[in-house]
Formats: C-alpha cells, structure tokens, sequence
C-alpha cells in the first residue's frame, strides 16, 4: 500500500462517553485517528456554522440588548465576532486530519476556542438576567435552544463542541433564570441541556462507526486492487472471481488466458460450466469439482484444492484458494480467490506417488498407501456412521521356503500371493504389502455383518492352496488377524496395532487361522512390554555387544570396510534378534541411545583397524529427526579420534518417509563433516530417485533379493542391477551388492559391475576379537 493510503483505524471495543467527547483516549483502539475522523468532517460545515452564530448574535441583541445599551451590545459583538474568528481559525487547521492523526495542541487549541466562544455567548444571558426582564431572558434562550439544537445537527460527529456550547451558555442562562426568580425555566435549561448532550453522544458514536467501517472497506478495496496489479505485473498466479450465481465478473487477463477465451466471452458464463469440459453436459463430474462445487454452495473458505478442470478438451489441474465476499451488512456477495495452473507438477507428482506409493516386488501398494487407505477408510466410518476393517496377514512356512531354495523362489512365491490376493479383492476392498512376508487389506465398509470373517477364510483358503513355482511344489498358509475401525480405534495406529495384536495372537495358535482383535489381545502384549523395560537397561547392564560383517572390493576382494551391526545377549531374555528388539527400539525411541552406543563403539573400534579401513553404521529415522543427531556424531569422531573420512553412515529409504526435510538436513551436516552416506537396502520398499537427486550418496546397497535372483538368472533382477550400476556410475557412487553367499555370485556380481561385495562368501558378522584376529594374521602374513 501507498504511504498516502490512511490506514483503518483499529475499532476499539467500545467507545465510552468521555472518549467520544475527546476528554479521554483510552489504550485500546487507534483514538488518535477517531479523532482525526471527526474533526475532518466539521471543517466543511464553517459556511453554515458561522451564519448561525452570526444570526443568533443579532436575535440575541435585538431581544434583549436594549435593557443593557448599544455601548455593551457593540462590545459583546466584537468579542462575539473574535471568538468565532478564532475558533473557525482552529477548525480549519483540522480540516486533513481524514489522512492524518492531529496532534494534542491542535486538539487542545480547539478545546478551548470552544469554551471561550461559549463564554462570551453567556455574558448575552446574565446581562439580561441582572439588568433586563424575564421575558428578555426567555426571549434568548429560545435563541440559544435553537442555536443548540442547530449545533446537534451540523456538529454531529464532534459531540465536544455542542455539549462544550451547551453547558456554559446553558448554565449561564440557569443562573440567570434563578437570579431572577425564573424556577421553572432554570430546570428547563438543565434538562435541555443533558438530553442534547447525551444525545450527542449518541450520534457521535455512531458517525465513528460508519467512519471505521467506510475506512475499512476503503482499504480493502485497495488491497484487492493491489494484489491484482502484484498479480498481472510479476506474472504469478491469477485471480478469480464470480457473483451470487456462481458466474464470472471481472476476468483478469491472466485468467482469461488460463480459460483460453478473451476476458469479454467469460464475463457473466457460470464458472463451473468454463471449467468443466463436457462433463457439464453428460453431469459425469470428477470428484474433485463436486468437492469445490459443495464449498461455494457452503459458503466457506478453502484453500489450495486441487481441482481437475477440462479446457478446450484437455484435462488440466488447477489448485484454487477462495474466501467468499461479505459487504458491510455481511450480507454474501460472490466469491474471490486466486488460482494457479499445476498440471505439470501434478502429473510428476503422481508418477513419484505411485513409484513411492506400490512395491517393486509385488506390484501391491505398500505400506504407505495402505495407511493413506485406512485413514480414508476411518473418515468415511465416522462421517457415515458405518464401519471399516483392517486385516493383517502373514505367510505361514515362508520362511522355511526362502532359506531352503533361496530368495528368488521366495520373492517368485511373494508375487504369486499377491496375484492371488488380488483376486479376492473387490472395489470395496484394497490389499498391500507391509514388508517381508506380511500383508494387508483394507476393507472400506464392513458394516455387514460376517464380512471381514467371511473374507479372511476365504484369504486362508486360498493362500493355503500349493504352488507350482520352478518345478517346485510348495505349501505355505496364512494367518489373519483384523480390527474394525473405529470400533477398534479411532486412528490408523490404533487399528492396526490391535489388528496386529490380533496377528499375534493367530501365529501364537500354531498359523493357518483367523482371529479379530479383543481387548484381553493387550495382555498378550505384555511381553513386548517386559522386553521393551529389559531394552531400557541394555546399555548399562553392558548387554550390548557389535558385530562387524566385512565389505570387499569386487575387483581385488581385499577388505574395504566392515559393517557395525548390535547384537543384545539380555540377561532376561537370552539371546534377542535384531529382527525383535530393534523395531522395539524404534517404537519407544530407545533407538536413539542405542544408536549413539552403536556409534561411539563402532568409531572407538575403528581406531584400532588399518587406516584404509572404514567403518558403516545403520542410522534410523529416530536418530536423523533428534536435533542431537549431528552433535552425536561429532563427539563419537572427537572422542575416538577417527577421521571422518573413516565413517559411513547407512540409512534405508525409509528414514525420509516420517519428515524428509529433517532427515535431509541432518545428512548434509553429517557430510559437510566428512562422513560419506549410503543407502541400504535400495528399491526394495519406496522409489529412491527423489532422494538420489537431492543427496550426494556416497554408495547404493543393492539389497540380497537382486542378487539372489540375478543368481537365479532373473531378466528383473538381472535388469535392476544392471540399472542400479549404471545409475550409479553415472553419479559417481559406488555399489554394493549384499547377500553374496556363492563364488558364482561373486563372478556373476563382477561381471555387473558392482564395486563392493558384502556377504557370508566372504565373512559372516563377527564379534570384536574375531576383526582383531583377523587383521593380526593378515599383519602376520604381510611380513
């Protein structure tokens, strides 16, 4: 805005008399400019205001004057005359105050031109009181009322002036009336007196707020003129707006280019009908305009809606804000709001989703759509008052099957599931792969009753049924556990954690069963509590110990690194897998000492290696989002003395699902150290390609199942890896292929190109003294 556009005066509360009056300006609200509003408006008026006072005077002389003599009438005329000249003299040095506040001398200055007017007026009444009749006297106040009330009318925003007037003439005119006996008139003159001032008040109060409110939409009528010119000029979005019909006035150029006609044939045409393509005509409407049709006809502000539109046959996105438009009575006048053309980012965003959104191995929806399903699917139960169903399941013998005949009859075995899964599924139904072998569906309305049973033997049934997979017939089950939402919980966490406790509790009853979620499943839980307590006390207790599994070079198969991987010997669990304390961990945060542990160890144990020797560390997502996380890594380098060239950080592509601007901005710190970063397990839950771009990864894992069916000459696998390296020399990383477990996969992994090997073929994880016995022989054998 201009600095010549006054500002609106912020409304006060309330607006007391005294305020109103000028005698007060209490601390809320900008008075300063209330008063600028009021003496502007007087300034215009001097014309009339002075021909009254002028008229009155000689009412005043011809009445009651010959009593006191010509001498006094000229002299009280004069003064008369002076007062005025002064007075107006103030009023017109208030006369921009509507674009200014004034300042106290100027209030004060005109405060007191008032009151000497007014007291050279009253000399009129006690002289006619002291020396003339009572009829002379009433004869002048009829004067004076007529010029108060005058004063009432033509001052009405400045309440001072009247009641200033008023009560000194007015009093003037009582103690005359009661000087000579005139009762009555003198409890005329009062009562007059306090009603016009009081009345004054009144009007004053409400001119102050027609002022605030004209003020106000002043401004905003300039506001809105100036983003349009923001708009137009800096060529960013466009604005739009339509009427109490929904049609379209006042089309910016900008807009009118977005609706691909000239401003004039869009003025007036319904809005909904320019967007809509020929879905106006077949009422075939995307979900998407029905949403931004039902908030115009609610009347209710949104902002950023993506919205799916057709111009000139062509699907396009737009995202469009609104609020609608009230005038002064508040009465709804249209809507106006600004918009913007995204189609292009829409249509790249929705080729990450789905590649963020479904698993590579599968083809289901993964994890994070599931949960995106399910929170949809809670939302329409609690708006519909229906229910919705959540069902966990996992592959009974799988694991019997991967160990035995490998990971790619396993992952062969995994997409033959899903397809049968899919079979099963309906439009009211959604299944997803979770991880490993575990897998979901979310049942949108459940309401009926038998449906989620009926569903869940029908999964057990067919799952149940033998494979044929690489002349191998193999049997694996499946166990289902559900929970109905919201019944079972109100939020997606809560259902499926109950659904999972449910899962527990079939796997518990030997697998190949379904079991819904009950209240007494928690107790089942204890014993996730009690190793979760047992976990807290881990580090103390020294129960905590690393392993290191060596990394090779492909070429020259001469030890490059080691990979630092915690193992937990609980005093009252035994022996606990990685596989069930660590999600323990992630889930109750205890990650994060146990990580700060794992890399103060594994950097101290470092030291003590060969130079060319570094040392990988898995980081969690928990550990990235703590603000301590750089500050750890800091002092696990400094208290060890390794160089920071030495340290790898690993992390999965999962670490950026939870707040991905975070666990990036720590990354970077960490490298801006030293530290290289590498990313595990790569493409085998979320597209990777986002993160590539934005970080300097120093090594892409290329996660077992690849090799494995690369191993098995898979063309999939085959192809991935072949992509993976040649992705990666392209950015200057390195690879490394985990899970070798064979010579033929050490050649065959050479022959792909990959620059690092890490897997049982060249050492399974081994604890401390097995790496010092190692480089001690190598030592030994070096002289």
């Amino acid at each position: 805005m201009s600095e010549t556009t006054p500002e609106t005066p912020a409304q006060p509360e309330h607006l007391p008399a005294l305020a109103v009056l000028g005698l007060t300006s209490p601390e809320s609200g900008d008075w300063a400019r209330l008063r600028g509003l009021q003496y502007s408006s007087v300034s215009d008026k001097a014309p009339v205001r002075i021909g009254g006072q002028l008229i009155g005077a000689l009412l005043v002389i011809g009445a009651g004057f010959p009593a006191v003599g010509i001498i006094a009438a000229v002299v009280w005329m004069t003064l008369l005359c002076a007062a005025l000249w002064h007075a107006n003299r103030r009023i017109n040095q208030l006369r921009d105050t509507d674009s200014r506040r004034p300042s106290v001398d100027e209030v004060r200055s005109h405060r007191v031109s008032v009151c000497i007017l007014g007291a050279v007026w009253s000399i009129a009444p006690l002289a006619v009181g002291w020396f003339g009749t009572p009829d002379q006297l009433l004869m002048i106040w009829a004067v004076f009322a007529a010029m108060i009330a005058g004063s009432a009318l033509y001052l009405a925003a400045l309440p001072y002036s009247t009641a200033a007037f008023a009560a000194i003439t007015g009093a003037a005119t009582a103690l005359a009336a009661l000087i000579s006996g005139q009762f009555i008139l003198a409890a005329a003159v009062i009562m007059l007196v306090a009603l016009v001032v009081s009345g004054s008040i009144a009007v004053a109060r409400t001119f102050l707020l027609a002022k605030i409110a004209e003020a106000g939409v002043h401004e905003q009528s300039e506001v809105v003129s100036l983003l349009l010119r923001e708009f137009e000029e800096n060529h960013a979005d466009w604005l739009w707006e339509i009427d109490t019909n929904r049609r379209v006035r006042k089309a910016s150029p900008r807009f009118s280019y977005a609706l691909g006609k000239p401003p004039e044939e869009i003025d007036g045409l319904p809005f909904l009908q320019l967007i809509a393509g020929d879905a106006w005509e077949s009422g075939q409407f995307a979900l998407s305009l029905h949403d931004l049709a039902e908030r115009l006809k609610r009347r209710e502000n949104f902002s950023n809606l993506i919205v799916k539109v057709t111009i000139d046959g062509e699907n396009r996105w737009w995202e469009l804000s609104g609020t609608p438009i009230l005038d002064d009575n508040g009465a709804y006048m249209g809507f106006r709001g600004v918009g913007s053309d995204v189609t292009e980012a829409r249509e790249s965003n929705e080729k990450i989703a789905y590649l963020a959104r479904y698993d590579t191995l599968t083809g289901l929806p993964n994890r994070l759509m599931l949960n995106e399903a399910l929170r949809d699917a809670i939302k329409f139960a609690e708006q519909w008052r229906t229910r919705c169903a959540f069902l966990m399941l996992d592959l009974d013998r799988f694991k019997a099957v991967n160990d035995s005949l490998g990971h790619l009859v396993g992952d062969r075995l995994l997409a033959e599931v899903s397809g049968r899964l899919k079979e099963l599924m309906d439009e009211n139904a959604m299944c997803g792969r979770l991880g490993g072998d575990e897998f979901a569906i979310v049942i949108r309305d459940a309401s009926e009753k038998g449906t989620v049973e009926r569903l869940a033997r029908r999964i057990i049934g067919r799952l149940s049924q033998p494979y044929d997979i690489d002349n191998h017939t193999l049997y694996v089950g499946a166990s289902v556990g559900s929970a109905i939402g919201p019944r079972d919980g109100a939020t997606v966490e809560e259902v499926m954690r109950n659904a999972d406790l449910a899962l527990y509790r079939a796997k518990d009853e030997g697998g190949g069963e379904h079991f819904a979620y009950e209240p007494s499943f928690h107790a089942h839980a204890e014993e996730r509590r009690k190793l979760e307590f047992s976990l807290r006390r881990a580090i103390e207790r020294e129960e905590l110990t690393l392993n290191f599994q060596p990394v090779v070079d492909a070429t020259s198969e001469e030890l490059v690194s080691f990979e630092a991987l915690v193992r937990w010997n609980s005093v009252d669990h035994g022996f606990v897998s990685p596989v069930k304390f660590i999600p323990v961990a992630e889930d109750t945060r205890l990650i994060v000492p146990i990580g700060t542990w794992v890399m103060e160890q594994a950097c101290r144990e470092a030291t003590n290696w060969p130079e060319h020797i570094r040392v990988a560390v898995n980081v969690s997502g928990e550990q990235l989002v703590d603000p301590d996380f750089t500050n750890t890594v800091v002092r696990a380098l400094s208290g060890s003395g390794l160089a920071a060239s030495r340290l790898e950080i690993e992390v999965t592509e999962s670490v950026f699902l939870r707040d991905a601007d975070v666990a990036r901005a720590a990354l970077e710190q960490v490298m801006a150290i030293g530290c290289t970063i590498a990313l595990d397990d790569f493409g085998t839950g979320y597209s990777s390609l986002g993160y590539l771009r934005k970080l300097s990864f120093s090594t892409i894992k290329v996660d077992r199942s690849f090799v494995q069916g690369a191993a098995q000459n898979s063309a999939e696998s085959l192809a991935i890896i072949r992509a993976v390296v040649a992705m990666a020399s392209s950015l200057e990383m390195a690879t490394t292929a985990e899970g070798v477990e064979s010579a033929e996969e050490v050649a065959l992994i050479r022959s792909l190109g990959c620059t690092k090997i890490q897997g049982y073929y060249f050492g399974r994880p081994m604890p401390i003294a097995d790496v010092r016995a190692l480089f001690r022989r190598a030592e030994a054998a070096s002289q």
